[in-house]
C-alpha cells in the first residue's frame, strides 16, 4: 500500500473542493442575471459538489490514517474510485465543453484522484 499516494488524492481532492467553495459566488454571477429560485439552485450544486469533494478526501485519509489495508479502507477506497469516475464522467459531458479552463480540468482532476487512490490502495 502506498499511503503517500492516498493522501496526495486527498490533497487533490480536498483542494478541488475548496476551490469549488471559494469560486461559487463568482460562478453564479457569471450567469448574469438570474430568477432567485435559478441563482440558489446554482449556488445549492456547486456548494454541494465542494462539500462532496472535500468529504470523499476526509473519506480516503481517515480510512488511511485508522486502519490502512483492512477490508473496511478497501471499501472505501473503492467507492471513492468509483464516484470520482463517476463525477469526472459527467464533468466531461457538461463542463468539459465549457470554454472557461477550470471547468475543462475537472475530468482530469477527478480522474487523477481515482488514479492516486487505486495506486496508492491497489498497486
Amino acid at each position: 500500500m502506498n499511503e503517500a499516494s492516498l493522501y496526495l488524492a486527498s490533497a487533490v481532492s480536498a483542494a478541488w473542493g475548496l476551490a469549488h467553495l471559494f469560486a461559487t459566488r463568482g460562478v453564479v454571477k457569471g450567469f448574469g442575471a438570474l430568477s432567485d429560485e435559478n441563482r440558489n439552485i446554482l449556488t445549492m450544486e456547486w456548494i454541494v459538489e465542494g462539500v462532496a469533494l472535500i468529504a470523499l478526501a476526509a473519506f480516503v485519509a481517515a480510512a488511511t490514517a485508522i486502519a490502512p489495508g483492512t477490508d473496511a479502507a478497501i471499501a472505501v477506497y473503492a467507492v471513492a474510485i468509483v464516484t470520482y469516475v463517476a463525477l469526472a464522467i459527467v464533468s466531461f459531458f457538461t463542463g468539459f465543453r465549457v470554454d472557461f479552463l477550470p471547468f475543462r480540468m475537472c475530468p482530469f482532476v477527478l480522474c487523477a484522484s481515482a488514479a492516486l487512490i487505486a495506486v496508492g490502495a491497489f498497486a
